[in-house]
């Protein structure tokens, strides 16, 4: 609760600086709106600029990106126990391929797969798919050498130890290895959507700052920022720390 406290008066404490200086006039409204116009953005976004059904665009892409990319980070990563020499190999690949930006990747996406969803979602694999495949060959490599010497006096073979051993032992690492990657996704997808634009099914949240920079509407690019800002919150704290309290900090892997 405390914590919780001292990030509410923090947001107050930047929304009443905000707002001073906005009063103070040493910026250009149109580059520095007030706080009212920018939730009057947000609510005309909402009800007549396709805000919301924009925003559930964007979402469907990256849950579909994210899910994509967390089986095949499993699978390589499991595959990584199992082969010493997968292992050398793939860690070398997530290596080189981790620092390559997602949206680098957009020309050769375009060419390769044309202007639809599915390149916007090779860009979320993208994101997501090496720093956790990173978090869970750390992980499984931070199993203590007791735990895997049980299972296998169970009588558990290689998948046995993946699925009973190595990934409840190392749920910490993945788990950390999700969060890094659903914010580079969600990062790499926004910045997609504002390069790449609209695809035949639909336009994102990207798009909508995209049109309302081109339009040199500032308050509603602020109020666009601000429904990412709050997605990301409820990610943080609704999704990722509910799962840790309920598994990590549990087991008393976590305080």
């Amino acid at each position: 609760m405390k914590n919780l406290r001292n990030q509410i008066v923090f947001i107050v404490a930047v929304l009443v600086v905000w707002q001073v200086v906005y009063q103070m006039g040493s910026f250009p409204e149109l580059m520095f709106p007030s706080l009212g116009k920018i939730f009057q953005s947000l609510i005309k976004g909402f009800s007549r600029d396709g805000l919301g059904a924009m925003t559930l665009y964007s979402l469907s892409l990256i849950a579909k990106g994210l899910l994509i990319g967390i089986v095949l980070a499993f699978i390589l990563s499991g595959l990584s126990i199992v082969s010493k020499t997968f292992y050398s190999i793939y860690h070398m690949v997530v290596s080189l391929c981790d620092l390559i930006p997602g949206v680098a990747l957009l020309p050769l996406a375009i060419l390769w797969m044309g202007i639809g969803e599915g390149t916007i979602i090779l860009i979320v694999v993208h994101s997501i798919i090496w720093p956790m495949s990173r978090s869970i060959m750390d992980g499984f490599r931070a199993v203590p050498q007791i735990y895997i010497e049980s299972g296998e006096n169970m009588g558990l073979g290689k998948l046995g130890l993946v699925t009973g051993i190595y990934i409840p032992a190392s749920f910490s690492y993945i788990l950390s290895g999700i969060r890094t990657g659903w914010a580079r996704a969600w990062r790499g997808l926004i910045s997609a959507e504002m390069i790449f634009g609209t695809t035949s099914s639909g336009a994102g949240i990207g798009w909508f700052i995209f049109m309302k920079r081109t339009n040199v509407d500032i308050a509603g690019v602020f109020a666009a920022l601000l429904v990412i800002i709050v997605i990301g919150i409820v990610v943080e704290y609704g999704v990722f720390h509910t799962i840790e309290k309920i598994t990590l900090k549990k087991w008393g892997m976590s305080r």
